[in-house]
């Protein structure tokens, strides 16, 4: 019995419910696999009186096992998005025209993107070029020359 009147289980077990109560607030933090190694702890301090210190080693041991085996399972299972890009901003921009603002010398200046400059990599283009987006370099864009659209002859009767 510790001291409030309740046995350890029973605070284990409502640590539990609040850590899956805050998770529901704090989405995406982990504390579901903290919730269920508390509960687990608590199922086990119900089946063997373990002592404080012996509780909180265990509590440890379970939450890193918990954290891990949640990891792993989302690495295997990820969730499917309707937007995989959302947070890699530059993967975005892939395949969008640009017009370089700084020339790009030596293979690198600066492009316009929307209202923002980004550094870029590329061949050689005068200020004012147009360029595409075929990649990044963490967030230096890679840019190539966009061709220009080949004449094509009319088409006969026209």
């Amino acid at each position: 019995m510790i001291p409030g009147g309740l046995d350890a289980h029973w605070w284990w077990l409502i640590a539990a419910a609040l850590l899956g109560i805050l998770e529901l607030f704090v989405p995406g933090v982990f504390l579901v696999w903290m919730a269920a190694a508390a509960a687990a702890t608590g199922i086990l301090v119900a089946l063997l009186p373990l002592p404080l210190p012996f509780q909180l080693a265990l509590f440890g041991l379970l939450a890193m096992a918990a954290v891990f085996g949640g990891r792993r399972h989302y690495e295997r299972n990820p969730v499917p998005s309707s937007d995989p890009l959302l947070n890699d901003r530059t993967a975005r921009l892939v395949g969008q025209a640009v017009t370089v603002v700084t020339a790009i010398e030596n293979g690198e200046g600066r492009v316009k993107v929307g209202d923002g400059v980004w550094a870029a990599r590329g061949p050689d283009a005068p200020a004012g070029a147009r360029m595409k987006v075929v990649g990044a370099d963490g967030a230096c864009l890679r840019v190539e020359p966009i061709p220009a659209i080949e004449a094509r002859p009319p088409a006969a009767g026209a």
